[in-house]
Formats: C-alpha cells, structure tokens, sequence
C-alpha cells in the first residue's frame, strides 16, 4: 500500500493477501475463572440480521446467558476472507471472557471470499471509501445495543489483517470506541484526527512482509503528531495473519508468505488482554 499512488494498489492488494482465556471486566465479574468453571457458563451463539444503507448484515454474536449482568460490546472485524469460523472463534473467546461480542458481516449476506481475487475485490471497497466501513460497524454496534446484557458505555473493536484497518480507521474517524486493537492489520488510512480519544493497540509482526518498515514508521509519525495515545507491540519471526492457526495452510495454498505463530498469537492475544484491563471499567 504504499510508498507512491503508484504502489498504492499493490500495496492494499498486498496487506489484503492473507488475508487463551481469562480476563479482568465489569460485568459479572471480573475474571471468567473467578465464576466458576466453564460448565456453569451457558455461552449463547446467535445469527443476526440488520441492515446498512438497505444491505443486509448478518453477524454473529456470542455472549454468557446465564447472567443477566451487562457487560462491555467487543466487535471482531475479520480477515479480508469475510465471516468465517476463524472470528467467530475469537468472539467465543470473548464471551467466555465474560464480554459481549459481536463478529461483523462487512460484505453484506454473510459473504465469505473463497480465494484472494474475491477477497481483493470486497475489501477493495473499504480502502477506498473507508465511510463504508464505519457505517458497517455503526450498524454491527446499534444491533448490539439492542441487547439486554450489553453495557452500551462500554465499547471496544478487534480486528484481523483487513479488520485491522478497519478498527483502525473506525477509532480515527471518531466511531464511539474506548479503545481498538489490530492484529497484523495495515497501518495505512484515514489520518487520526486530533482530540482522539480512543486508545490504540497495535499487534504488528516483525516478519510482516506486507506492512513494512516504511508503513510502520509512517504511521507512528501521524499518530504522534495527532497526539493520540497508542501501544505498538511487535513479535519476532511472525508473518502477516500470525494469529490465525489456518494461516500456515492458507498460504502454501494461496502461495503467500503467511505462518501461523503460536508463540505471538499466545502475546499478542495476552497484550489485548492487559489493554483491555486498562480501558474498561
């Protein structure tokens, strides 16, 4: 994505290529293994449906039902692959955190890309238009709030590789977010705007050949002359997709340099839980 307008579009085409469980919250309280065992969780997985600018949205949403405590909203933005298993996982995760999540529906119907030229053509649009992807998680956020167990003060976004620019771009635009992580995501987009108040974590791995060292660089520079607040971790030997354990199989299928890395998906995923622990109540 990157260096000139005439890299630009094989960057994007680039960082679109490829795309354990406890934590500390204010809802039932306060850590998943403080509540007992996870047999005496009920953890509720739901379709949903909704609408944005008349496409239909259909998400999934994960949340313990044997409390009726209100807990914090996470989004989960997925791989440029569309809403496969792999963030619905992650949402399960989340809820057996004790959180409220929600795995968006970016392409509309469910839509899942079956190869990279698919992929790269839905994801296409959100680089370009990236008002697009906030008003898909405006949608995903107001269907949270419809729910009962969803503390709608507290809200957070996730998101992986193509997610995590869209989480990234959502926080800058000014989407009502106390804070967003990336996981591998691009580091190009809208510039933040100053006055920020959403923090940032940014999960980025050293052997990213998608999002190089220039891309970093620049997008600390805006971020430090935006005067917003933001935490920039790096893992050794971890490539594009890192946290995805279908990522090693993904690229010798697709032949792109991505690898499953359990030791930073194992850091980074703890990371998030840390910044967790110090943006939400």
């Amino acid at each position: 994505m990157m260096r000139s307008n005439l890299l630009l579009a094989l960057g994007v085409s680039l960082v679109m290529l490829s795309c354990n469980n406890e934590s500390t919250v204010n809802t039932e309280k306060k850590d998943s293994s403080q509540a007992g065992d996870s047999a005496q969780m009920a953890i509720k997985e739901e379709a949903v449906s909704y609408t944005a600018n008349d496409v239909t949205l259909k998400s999934f949403v994960a949340y313990n039902e044997s409390s009726t405590a209100k807990r914090p909203i996470i989004l989960v933005v997925p791989e440029w692959w569309g809403l496969t298993e792999y963030p619905r996982m992650r949402a399960k995760m989340l809820a057996e955190m004790g959180y409220f999540a929600v795995a968006v529906d970016m392409y509309g119907d469910g839509k899942q890309a079956g190869n990279p030229e698919e992929a790269q053509k839905e994801a296409m649009s959100f680089y370009t238009n990236p008002q697009l992807g906030r008003e898909r998680l405006d949608a995903a956020l107001q269907k949270a709030k419809t729910y009962a167990q969803a503390d709608t003060s507290q809200v957070v976004a996730i998101g992986y590789c193509f997610g995590g620019s869209m989480v990234l771009n959502y926080a800058k635009m000014g989407g009502p977010v106390a804070g967003v992580v990336s996981f591998h995501g691009g580091l190009e987009g809208v510039p933040p705007q100053k006055g920020t108040k959403a923090q940032f974590l940014i999960c980025h791995g050293a052997a990213d050949s998608f999002v190089p060292q220039p891309q970093v660089d620049a997008f600390k520079k805006s971020m430090d002359s935006a005067g917003v607040a933001y935490t920039f971790k790096t893992y050794e030997n971890a490539t594009h997709a890192f946290t995805n354990p279908k990522a090693t199989e993904t690229g010798t299928k697709f032949k792109m340099p991505i690898q499953y890395n359990a030791a930073a998906d194992s850091a980074s995923w703890n990371d998030m839980k840390t910044f967790f622990s110090k943006i939400l109540k």
